[in-house]
């Protein structure tokens, strides 16, 4: 999920920030970030629409490389 952060860091969130916009913890977005839970399709939905971007612009690359293993 290094596209995600990097967004995350463009747009000048913390994590907390994007825990606060979604409604979870903080603890459970910094899991999704780095990749130890998996991303629901509402979850990729809901941090789309924060950024305005379509959830493949953020999560495609990340699904074609699991996809490959």
């Amino acid at each position: 999920m290094n596209k995600l952060k990097t967004i995350r860091l463009k747009f000048n969130y913390t994590t907390q920030d994007m825990a606060d916009f979604l409604g979870i913890s903080k603890t459970f977005y910094w899991q999704i970030e780095n990749g130890t839970r998996t991303l629901s399709y509402n979850m990729a939905i809901k941090i789309s629409i924060i950024f305005n971007l379509k959830p493949d612009d953020i999560f495609y690359n990340d699904y074609k490389i699991k996809q490959s293993i």
